[in-house]
């Protein structure tokens, strides 16, 4: 009996999809099935686990690199335009580490999985389709790793720098145990003023009102500070942008012994390393990329001053109660963040000077 011409493309259809779900399951997983049955006693075809192959990946120099579940990630969070392209700029610079460009894609998946589990009808489909807490967070580890693994040049030390990931530290912890966060502080006028002038899009934000804007930081900052608490000093570092800035060496020091990697002065000059094998990869889309082609200056620290409305200025402290929770003076116009390293300052002067040369 022949089936109907259309019965007959809805079925090609179906076994087209099945070919592709296929392909991208054993892609994405990597799983050999080495030994899919296997004798048991008495001469009886049983089911055996598959084996999963060990997940590397190889440099130009054919040098391997596994990646999995338990190794020691670096991960960058804050609020935007609150130094984190400097931090992960400035990791890249180091030969052991790769941090790369922003994906977006991890915040992403994380909030995918927070709004299901906030939804009962959700939460229930998900249960009764037999998908258990186990089965969500192995699939959702592999992604992240997938990801984080290979959307840039291989290194010892593999980082992230999704800023919004850290909303949701603790269950990026609990995907990672051996994972460590740098939370990146800056002043919130400061984010502000940079997300509003620099027409930076965040869910959320207004960038027509410096009043609804500071809300909103001072709701994502108070978010993040708290993840950063619960996850714990030895897995959560605060990071001063203003220090970073002022005292570079000192503050890179700290950091890369928090994150157990070694010293090395790259880190210092990473404007050298800019789009270099191995270096500073730039995307064309981030707003940060035409910053950090320079050295560490002093250039942004207070370019917000005089540029927020008065009324919000008298308010600051009533809108935005997380500046004087994280040590900014809510009144000071311009604040005193204090003083920076020689070496900073004849880098500032420099840039400076760079643009009035035609």
């Amino acid at each position: 009996m022949r089936l109907p011409y259309r019965n007959k493309k809805v079925t090609l259809w179906v076994l087209i999809g099945i070919i592709v779900i296929t392909m991208f399951l054993f892609k994405f997983t990597e799983l050999r099935p080495t030994c899919l049955f296997k004798l048991d006693a008495s001469n009886e075809l049983v089911a055996s686990q598959m084996v999963r192959v060990e997940k590397y990946v190889t440099d130009d120099n054919q040098r391997q690199y596994s990646y999995n579940r338990e190794m020691p990630l670096i991960f960058i969070g804050g609020v935007p335009r609150s130094g984190t392209t400097l931090m992960r700029a400035m990791l890249d610079a180091h030969p052991d580490v790769r941090c790369g460009q922003e994906t977006r894609v991890i915040p992403r998946i994380l909030q995918l999985r927070s709004h299901w589990l906030k939804s009962e009808k959700e939460s229930l489909r998900l249960q009764e389709a037999g998908i258990t807490k186990e089965v969500m967070n192995s699939a959702i580890a592999q992604f992240c790793l997938e990801i984080i693994a290979k959307h840039g040049e291989p290194a010892p030390r593999l980082c992230n720098k999704d800023p919004l990931t850290l909303k949701m530290g603790s269950y990026v912890i609990e995907l990672f145990p051996n994972a460590k966060f740098l939370f990146m502080v800056r002043d919130g006028r400061a984010t502000v003023h940079s997300i509003i002038s620099r027409k930076v899009t965040i869910t959320g934000f207004d960038l027509t009102s410096y009043r609804q804007c500071m809300q909103k930081w001072n709701h994502a900052i108070e978010v993040m500070h708290e993840q950063c608490r619960d996850i714990g000093k030895d897995r959560c570092m605060m990071v001063y942008y203003e220090q970073l800035v002022l005292h570079p060496e000192e503050w890179m020091r700290k950091i890369l012994k928090f994150l157990d990697v070694p010293w090395n002065d790259a880190v210092l000059h990473h404007e050298e390393f800019i789009n270099k094998p191995n270096g500073v990869p730039l995307s064309k889309v981030e707003r940060s990329s035409d910053q950090v082609i320079k050295p560490v200056n002093l250039e942004a620290l207070s370019k917000w001053v005089g540029q927020i409305p008065g009324d919000v200025v008298r308010d600051m402290a009533d809108i935005a109660p997380m500046l004087s929770v994280l040590g900014y003076d809510p009144y000071a116009n311009p604040p005193d963040y204090g003083k920076p390293d020689a070496w900073v300052e004849d880098n500032t002067s420099k840039v400076r000077c760079s643009k009035h040369i035609p």
